[in-house]
């Protein structure tokens, strides 16, 4: 496979019609190399317009899906941004390269570490990894740290609530996946308690998610 054309033709074909328009963010999704993300037997569907698969209960998202999520988040270069769910570190790698820096977590710990060496293969390094629950994260920092200006959530939610917004500063937001089959959208959701729906899709749960609107920590 021409890896540079396909990722070429991926962004031509469905990302750009998807409305992702931003110029850092078409040059970051043209400049990193998915194909580097991507597990070895999943080569081939390394740019396809599916979520490809990561274990076996976890997936990347969509490349549309990913990159609309990303552009919805409005980042500049100073933003400091926390990344719930690195998965292999795609969009790690994508965020880091729009922004200051990345604290990305992750619970499962191959996932983690396959994370941290494609990420440093790719040569990212204004990142920070973390293997942890991002449901006890939340909960210990709440109202301590709110350095964030920004939160992906790349997992789905019954609802994407406040314990992510207190995390970030009063003009900052989150984007992530809330629903039930067959009716999820990625949504923003601001300090103020505004919310904005964007899109519908579907994706797993974030690990350790109960359905009934309540979390394990």
């Amino acid at each position: 496979m021409d890896f540079e054309t396909a990722r070429i033709n991926m962004v031509e074909q469905q990302i750009r019609p998807w409305n992702v328009l931003e110029t850092r963010t078409l040059r970051a999704l043209t400049e990193i190399r998915r194909e580097d993300f991507v597990l070895e037997p999943y080569q081939h569907l390394a740019f396809a317009d599916v979520q490809v698969p990561m274990n076996d209960e976890e997936f990347m998202l969509e490349p549309k899906v990913g990159a609309r999520m990303i552009e919805a988040l409005a980042l500049s270069s100073d933003h400091r941004v926390l990344e719930i769910g690195t998965g292999t570190g795609y969009l790690t790698a994508i965020l880091a390269s729009l922004c200051r820096h990345v604290t990305s977590i992750e619970i499962d710990e191959k996932l983690h570490g396959l994370a941290g060496r494609n990420l440093d293969r790719a040569g990212i390094g204004n990142i920070e990894l973390l293997q942890d629950d991002c449901f006890r994260y939340c909960a210990e920092t709440a109202n301590q740290d709110r350095s964030f200006d920004r939160i992906l959530i790349s997992g789905s939610l019954p609802q994407v609530d406040e314990r992510f917004i207190r995390l970030v500063q009063d003009d900052g937001q989150a984007v992530g996946i809330e629903g039930r089959d067959p009716a999820m959208q990625v949504v923003i959701l601001r300090p103020d308690g505004t919310r904005q729906s964007l899109f519908e899709t579907s994706v797993p749960r974030l690990r350790n998610v109960i359905d009934e609107c309540e979390f394990i920590f």
